[in-house]
This record gives structure tokens, sequence and C-alpha cells, in this order.
């Protein structure tokens, strides 16, 4: 399998991508390496911007822990500026298990993680409280889990929320959000990082948090307890 070209950067180790069609709103990135532990669903709702260009790269970097990594846009092109829709966290979470739903056949029984940026990482911890037997872990990298509201309480899947030590506002509504999770959590803040981690070694910090993360919770093991750390 030869190495591929993803995002300007080469990948380290060997990867192969497809793209998976999810009903009649597109398609998905799916990108396999060798003797996957796990899959890592990226779940985006910011259009073409910084941030989705973060995750491309945090995707490569979870490859290289090997760790497949599916990666979607949640909005529709025309759907970006709006903000009524960026906030429905349930229109969000319909279309995060959408494109669960459409994993093809060698996937559908990988271990899971979901990793949400933004009023994504609400969506995914939504669609865990929904169908938590196939999550197994989920990240949210600047995110606002406040936004799942009452859901907070039912996630069952170890969570970690990463947030910039300068990002205070979302700093803040993430410390309120992590006290009302009763799963196996930990809150993680980046020293010096900004909203959107493009600080020296923000990312890299992220990459390594969220790969340390899912490698460890990525396996069949029961959910459950309320086992709890923060940084």
């Amino acid at each position: 399998m030869p190495l591929l070209r993803q995002g300007g950067h080469v990948e380290r180790i060997a990867t192969a991508c497809t793209q998976i069609a999810v009903g009649d709103r597109g398609h998905a990135t799916l990108c396999c390496v060798h003797n996957a532990i796990g899959l890592v669903v990226f779940a985006h709702a910011n259009g073409f911007s910084q941030s989705s260009r973060s995750n491309h790269e945090l995707a490569r970097r979870l490859r290289e822990r090997r760790l497949d990594t599916l990666e979607y846009e949640l909005l529709e092109p025309d759907e970006t500026d709006h903000d009524a829709h960026a906030r429905n966290i349930s229109l969000l979470a319909d279309r995060l298990l959408d494109v669960i739903d459409a994993l093809p056949a060698s996937h559908r029984d990988h271990p899971l993680g979901l990793f949400g940026s933004g009023n994504a990482s609400a969506a995914a911890l939504l669609a865990e409280t929904r169908q938590a037997h196939r999550v197994g872990a989920v990240v949210s990298r600047g995110g606002r889990p406040d936004l799942a509201g009452n859901h907070l309480n039912e996630v069952q899947a170890p969570t970690l929320l990463l947030v910039g030590e300068a990002d205070e506002q979302v700093l803040t509504l993430n410390r309120q959000a992590y006290a009302r999770l009763r799963c196996d959590k930990r809150i993680e803040v980046v020293p010096r990082a900004t909203h959107l981690f493009l600080e020296a070694g923000a990312l890299d910090a992220v990459a390594t948090k969220a790969a340390d993360w899912f490698c460890a919770h990525l396996q069949a093991k029961p959910k459950g307890g309320a086992a709890s750390h923060a940084s």
C-alpha cells in the first residue's frame, strides 16, 4: 500500500482512503491503516474553515497511532452561515448517526470513537446517548459540550474535554459541562492555547492527548463508573 498525501502532508504509515455515500447528503472520507485498533469519527460543523483543516491534521496524527478515521461535514454548504442550523444539536446528532450507519460492513464492528469540535462536540455526546452500545469514547476539542444540556448526565462513554487556557469563555462552559457528566471523564487545559489551538505546540498537544484517550478506551470493556480527572 503506497504512502498517500493528505492535506499537504505525506502519511508516515500506509493509508488507504475512500469516499462513502451518506444517503443523499454527499460523502464522508474513510481512511484506513493496517491493523487498526479502532475507528474515530470526526464530527465537523464548521464548513471549510481553519477548524476543519485542523481536524484533517488531527486525523492524520490519529492514523499514526493505528486508528482509522472518518471525516464528515455535518452542515450543508448553504447551512454553515445559519446559526439556527449550527445550534440544532439534535439535527447534527441525527446526521452523525447517519454517517455511522453508512459505514461499510468491514467497519461496523470496529471499536468506535467520536471526535467533535465546536457545536459538533455536543452532537457527538447526544449521539452517544442515542447509541451508547456503539460508542467507546468521546473527545471534544474546543467544543461546546454544554449545548448537550440535560443529556450530559446520560453519557456513558469515557469523555475527554480539551480546552485552550486562553479560551476563557469556552473553558468556563466546559467546566460547567464537565461537572454534569457522570461517566469516566477528564478535562485537559492546553497551556496558552486559544480557541483554534493555532499556537506553537497546541495542536500537537491535542493530537497526543486525544490519541492517548482513544487508544486507552477503544476496547471491548464495560462502560460506566464515575472516575474523573482534571488538569
